[in-house]
This record gives structure tokens, C-alpha cells and sequence, in this order.
């Protein structure tokens, strides 16, 4: 899980092809068109690490000469009963909490966003929004800051799980902020709120699939005001981000929820097309390529499928290119690359397909509890195990692993990739590695 749950940001238009200015990058895929990235590195060698002000599991954003993180401050009350263990047998011992709730903590809870320096890892502001309304209690593997920031070069935007959002310049001024747990609903969901704000030309878009109720939010990233607001399927539950697709006729948004996949139209929230059966605990999103969409739905070794793009209405005996009844992971989502689909669970087991034709090319065991999302770039694929070893693997028909680079840090944030360097974040610290330019 880039998070318990993870996110995928979209922006209306091309961004720098050296920015990461949103989870899965410019491309909403996880993909990087730089080169060179680095191969190895070690707790030694980074080039730089900032320390946090606090805690969370979103993964940061790069916007030219910034990086954006958001954390939480103070602790919010632990949900009762069984917390969740995303691996199972020998795996599951190496899982570590979060910390979010481990402890009493009578401070205030502050939800932060960070800006630090590209090149040097200096911190160059910090906006703390206080903490208001009803919080959701939260579990051990996730807190209140889950979702991904996303920013068009002019704003930030950072949204926290209790429905709190901010729209900040890139210099940690407010420009807008709003409320949606105070002004529509509670926010309550299981696992806590997962999902990313996205960008569309002029709008903000939201999912919101929770047990009050599940609707798709846009509004005027100016200003905040609301634009479009659509009902979805009652008892529809999603920790995923909504997906930008672009076919010849038009572009589509797409949401992976627990009752299925549904596409809109992102200009007016129309719906166009769907597929897919109920499926518990919908997490990853789309990666995508040419009008094809490579589809997980989550939770254990569950389907995923390959969707061509541009249908209306049922699609799923018309636009499913591919199907595989099991074998996905639980939180991660997919990468496609190179005409090759990859995945990595939260057991270790990562497993390489035929982008044309769904079939297995290799599958293999790889030491590592793989919540966060993999990304592609210069020939490699790489994986970011909890433990905090970021695993490198040669993109291909074989499986090779180039290098297993260890940090000694609890990690379950996607990287972000940006002008030669990944960028990491870890419980306590956000690092750099790489040459850089």
C-alpha cells in the first residue's frame, strides 16, 4: 500500500517530464522516462534525509525544486478489535505498526504539510492545519494521513482522513480549505481513508466511498467550490484513487470499488461504462497504457484483467481483453512497463505477465512485505518493502534482482522519481538517493 490504501492523482495537463507531481507520477502510471536512475545505495550513501514532523504513509510529490510530504501530529484513538496483518505466516512477523495509536498522547492533533528542497533536503515551510470534528479511529498499519498530495505547479492540494482538505501556494500560504466530514458526511470507513485528491483541467476530484454514503466530489481547484457531486452505488467502499484515461474519443475517470469498476466522464461525472463483480476491499489502481487498463481489485490474491478503454455501458463481454481469476496483491498495485505487467504482494511472491496476453512469464519469491506500489524507469522496476529495503529488479523476461538497498527504516510509501533521484519516505524521514541533476 503506498498506504493502507493506496491513491492515483491526475493533472490536466503534460507536467515536466523530470516532476513526480503526483502518486504514480506525470503519468498516473509509475512510470519514469528518465534516465539514469540509481541502482544501489545504502543507509551510508543517500544524498540526503530531512526528518519529519510526523507520521503517515502517504507518498511525497516533486514539483521542480520541492518536495511535498503530508504527516500526522498526535495520536487518534485505535479502532476495537482485531487489527489488520496484511502478510501472513513467516512474513507477518516483520510487519510493524505504524505507531499511530500504539501510546496516550494528549496533544492536539495537527495534520502537516512539508516542503523541502529538491536538491539539498532543507525544509523550507511547514503548514499545520489543526485537527477538527469528529476523527476516525484508525488501526495499526495506517492514521489520518494516508492520502497522497498532488499539486498543477501552482497549488498544492492535501486531504486527511477525516475529510479535512487544503489548497496551499507552493510557498505554504492558504489558499482555500474545506470539510467534507463536517459539510456531507462523517467519514467512516473500515480501513481508513485511502484515496487521493486528483486533478482534471480545472477541477478537483474526490472519491468518497464510505458507509454514510459514496459519491464522487468535483470542484473548482481555484476556489473549492463544488462543481459536480455524484451518487454512487449504495454500500460502494474504495480505498483506490481515481484513474485518468485518455482514448481518441474522450477521456474517462475511472474508480475501483468494492461493487465494481466504473468509468466517468471527468468533465460532468457522467457514466459511461463498467465491469467487474462485488470484491472486498478494493485498493490498487489502474495502470494504463495506450487505452488499455491492467486492473487489480485487491484484497488476497485477488483478479486482475486487462480493459480496453472507450466502451459504454456492461463492457464485460466486450472491452475484457484478458482475465486472471487470482494472484493479484492485496494493496499494491501493478506496473506496466516494457509490454510487461509486474506486481509484488504482501507475502514476498512477485510475479511478471504478458501485457498482450495475461500469460505468466516469471514468478518468484523475493524476501520483502510489499504494501507500497512499484515503479519503472531506465530499464528497472522498483519495490520498496516495508523492512525499508527498496528491491531493483532488470526489467525482462528473466527474473533478476540488481540490488536490495536497505535503509533500516519501517517504509510503506510509493517513491517518487524526479531529475535522477527516488525519493523515499520512511515513519521518521524523507530521503534522497541518486546522483540528482
Amino acid at each position: 500500500m503506498r498506504s493502507l490504501a493506496p491513491v492515483l492523482l491526475l493533472l490536466a495537463a503534460p507536467a515536466l517530464a523530470e516532476d513526480w507531481p503526483q502518486w504514480r507520477g506525470p503519468h498516473g502510471n509509475g512510470v519514469s522516462e528518465e534516465k539514469p536512475l540509481p541502482t544501489r545505495w545504502s543507509k551510508g550513501d543517500v544524498a540526503w534525509k530531512a526528518r519529519l514532523g510526523g507520521l503517515g504513509i502517504s507518498s511525497p510529490i516533486v514539483f521542480v525544486d520541492r518536495v511535498f510530504v503530508t504527516s500526522q501530529k498526535g495520536k487518534v484513538a485505535l479502532r476495537p478489535g482485531t487489527h489488520p496483518t496484511l502478510a501472513r505466516g513467516d512474513e507477518a512477523k516483520d510487519e510493524k505498526p505504524l505507531g499511530a495509536g500504539e501510546a496516550e498522547d494528549a496533544s492536539p492533533v495537527e495534520f502537516l504539510v512539508e516542503a523541502f528542497d529538491r536538491r539539498d533536503g532543507k525544509r523550507l515551510w511547514q503548514y499545520r492545519l489543526p485537527a477538527e470534528g469528529e476523527l476516525p479511529p484508525v488501526h495499526q498499519k495506517h492514521n489520518l494521513a494516508s492520502p497522497s498530495p498532488v499539486t498543477d505547479g501552482k497549488l498544492v492540494y492535501a486531504w486527511f482522513g477525516n475529510g479535512q482538505l487544503a489548497a496551499l501556494t507552493l510557498d505554504g500560504a492558504l489558499a482555500w480549505k474545506r470539510h467534507l466530514g463536517k459539510e456531507i458526511a462523517p467519514f467512516d470507513i473500515d480501513w481508513g481513508a485511502g484515496s487521493s485528491p486528483a486533478l482534471y483541467d480545472d477541477l478537483l476530484l474526490l472519491l468518497c466511498d464510505h458507509k454514510p454514503g459514496a459519491y464522487l466530489l468535483a470542484l473548482d481547484k481555484k476556489t473549492g467550490t463544488q462543481r459536480y457531486k455524484v451518487e454512487r452505488e449504495k454500500g460502494a467502499i474504495s480505498y483506490s484513487t481515481p484513474t485518468l484515461v485518455r482514448t481518441p474519443k474522450e477521456d474517462e475517470l475511472v474508480v475501483n470499488s468494492t461493487t465494481r469498476v466504473d468509468a466517468y466522464d471527468p468533465k460532468t461525472g457522467t457514466l459511461l461504462w463498467w465491469v467487474g463483480e462485488p470484491h472486498r476491499f478494493a485498493v490498487p489502481v489502474p495502470a494504463v497504457d495506450g487505452g488499455t487498463l491492467y486492473l487489480s481489485r485487491g484484497y488476497r490474491s485477488g483478479p486482475y484483467m486487462a480493459v480496453t478503454a472507450g466502451g459504454r455501458g456492461d463492457v464485460s463481454k466486450t472491452a475484457v481483453r484478458w482475465s486472471v481469476a487470482t494472484g493479484a496483491p492485496y494493496i499494491s498495485s501493478l506496473v506496466h512497463y516494457q509490454g510487461l505487467v509486474y506486481m509484488a504482494s504482501d507475502v514476498g511472491v512477485v510475479t511478471c505477465v504478458d501485457a498482450a496476453s495475461g500469460d505468466r512469464v516469471w514468478q518468484e519469491r523475493i524476501d520483502g512485505i510489499f504494501t507500497a506500489s512499484p515503479v519503472a524507469g531506465d530499464g528497472k522496476v522498483y519495490m520498496v518493502s516495508e523492512t525499508g529495503d527498496t528491491i531493483v529488479l532488470e526489467a525482462g523476461r528473466t527474473a533478476k534482482v540488481l540490488a536490495r538497498n536497505a535503509l533500516f527504516e519501517r517504509s510503506a510509501a510509493s517513491p517518487a522519481v524526479s531529475r535522477g533521484r527516488l525519493f523515499l519516505r520512511t515513519d521518521d524521514h524523507l530521503i534522497a538517493v541518486g546522483q540528482g541533476s
